[in-house]
């Protein structure tokens, strides 16, 4: 099942497409689908979550309070390089849209008010670009293997981080030991 996270400040927004979203299967490739979604009113909880899970596709809301679309897009593109990232938004902002090209790698834009049907559709063309996308790169990863340009530890560190993000990532503690909790790391060192 595919997962995507939809981030809004706007709780009506949320309620509209998870109603959406929630009714209607989307055609990623050859198969049609119902979407995994994890919805967020806060693009801080939205970040946090999606440090320990993977999407493949977060839609944004271009305005809201605490960071805007474009700042939480480009955070968890650091976070999750193959997710697809959209924005919503019903103001047409010619820089907004720039620097969110630019910066977030966006793949689309979507407008408020949306058409459910360009919507669907939307998503589908792009999670299915998407996977393309992902299997042109473990392609290469073949080929570069074959080449010695790339070792199968760093191909399986990649597969990994493709499913669980940050599970690659380790904290050292002063003393060289493994930290599994970063608070901890305040602890050991008092």
């Amino acid at each position: 099942m595919t997962r995507i996270m939809v981030v809004d400040d706007d709780e009506s927004i949320l309620k509209a497409l998870r109603r959406l979203l929630i009714l209607t299967p989307c055609t990623i490739g050859d198969t049609s689908e119902k979407l995994q979604v994890d919805y967020f009113t806060s693009p801080l909880e939205a970040l946090e979550k999606a440090r320990n899970t993977a999407y493949a596709l977060v839609l944004s809301d271009y305005r809201m309070p605490q960071m805007n679309g474009v700042q939480l897009l480009r955070a968890l593109r650091e976070i999750q390089p193959d997710a697809a990232r959209l924005i919503l938004s019903g103001y047409a902002d010619l820089n907004g849209l720039i620097s969110a090209i630019n910066e977030a790698g966006i793949s689309r834009f979507i407008s408020k008010p949306w058409n459910d049907y360009e919507l669907i559709a939307t998503l589908g063309q792009v999670l299915t670009l998407r996977e393309l996308t992902l299997e042109n790169q473990r392609l290469a990863d073949q080929v570069r293997l074959a080449a010695g340009a790339i070792s199968p530890e760093e191909i399986e560190r990649k597969r990994l981080e493709a499913i669980e993000p940050g599970i690659t990532q380790v904290t050292w503690g002063p003393d060289g030991s493994i930290l599994l909790d970063e608070s901890l790391l305040d602890d050991y060192s008092r």
